[in-house]
């Protein structure tokens, strides 16, 4: 590549930059032509070409990259001391190329208009609807658990193969299709994540790999959480980049789900987060309601806490500050803390349809 082309590209990022802080002004344009219009197309292909293979792609990929940069600057650490503004001219080149596939392959899926927009769905609640259906869920999860378990005080023991449950993911998007007919879903292009242990260690229970569309799940993960996981990263895959929404559509499209291990598993999803805001906002009402949730959930949310307490390590809270910044970055003004604005989607979707 001549230096007149890589000074080209490098430079190019700054128009980028602005292009993309335009965009981020127009969702109703974001949300027509790309959102509903080019993303579906790149995302099923990109599903079609990369989702049959048994492995993560994008891991590989990425394990690749790190080699070839550590192996590049090994062997020209001579010629980088020399000549530094040409290195950093080079580490531009390389952001300015993935600055532009990111936003054209799925990035810009953070500038759409929110979800309850589209679903015509309000966006505030107050806490007694929280409340009421946080009671709600209690008692469907709490039917729901029994129904599998028959005891009280039993865990859920899902007899399923992680691969079973991506197969079975990927069919409740359809199912889920018959009342919201864009999440028809086709070539499913779900995956173990190659780094699930070092996932385990950030604290992520999975992510998408914006480059080749892959949804990635951490293997590690308790099993009565990995279907409503599964499908979290499939919403993001379907072109819904903001948390809250990934969150919510992964419950839909489990709650949906014909199968009872994975609707348990959606269900006891919901509860966890609305148990967790409720507590936020009233401690002696979110007791009272916990202690009403039948013990084998609770050991069940238990595992969950352990595994992550497990895996707690000094350098988490800087991935967490970095990914908080990456989010705030995209739009997401509330960062991390965006997890858990699904609850207002909760509440509001089911005051339309109730459970």
């Amino acid at each position: 590549m001549n230096y007149r082309l890589k000074n080209g590209i490098a430079l190019s990022l700054i128009l980028q930059i602005i292009a993309i802080k335009w965009i981020s002004n127009q969702p109703e344009f974001v949300e027509k032509y790309y959102s509903n219009g080019l993303y579906p197309y790149i995302s099923d292909a990109m599903r079609w070409l990369y989702g049959w293979i048994p492995f993560s792609l994008g891991d590989v990929l990425y394990t690749l990259l790190i080699i070839i940069t550590l192996r590049y600057i090994y062997q020209n650490r001579l010629v980088i001391s020399l000549k530094p503004l040409s290195f950093i001219r080079n580490i531009l080149v390389v952001l300015s190329i993935a600055y532009f596939s990111f936003h054209l392959l799925w990035g810009l899926n953070y500038y759409r208009q929110p979800i309850y927009k589209t679903l015509e769905l309000n966006a505030n609640y107050t806490l007694q609807e929280l409340d009421e259906f946080a009671k709600v869920l209690v008692q469907k999860t709490n039917a729901a658990h029994s129904v599998i378990t028959s005891i009280d005080t039993v865990q859920v023991d899902i007899p399923y193969s992680r691969s079973d449950i991506y197969k079975k993911t990927a069919q409740g998007y359809n199912q889920l299709s018959s009342l919201l007919p864009n999440f028809q879903y086709q070539h499913p292009s779900i995956k173990g994540s190659l780094y699930s242990l070092f996932l385990s260690y950030m604290g992520y229970g999975g992510y998408l790999n914006p480059f080749t569309l892959e949804s990635q799940v951490n293997q590690k993960i308790p099993m009565f959480r990995f279907p409503v996981v599964s499908c979290h990263e499939i919403g993001h895959q379907m072109g819904y980049a903001a948390e809250n929404e990934a969150n919510f559509i992964g419950y839909l499209a489990a709650l949906n789900n014909q199968d009872q291990y994975i609707r348990y598993s959606a269900l006891s999803y919901a509860l966890s987060y609305c148990l967790a805001e409720l507590r936020n906002q009233d401690e002696a009402r979110f007791q009272e309601l916990y202690n009403s949730v039948h013990r084998g959930v609770q050991k069940d949310y238990e595992e969950l806490n352990q595994f992550w307490v497990s895996y707690e390590n000094p350098m988490e809270p800087f991935f967490k500050t970095f990914y908080n910044f990456f989010l705030k970055a995209n739009n997401q003004s509330e960062g991390i803390k965006s997890y858990s604005l699904v609850v207002a989607l909760f509440v509001a979707y089911h005051q339309e349809n109730p459970l």
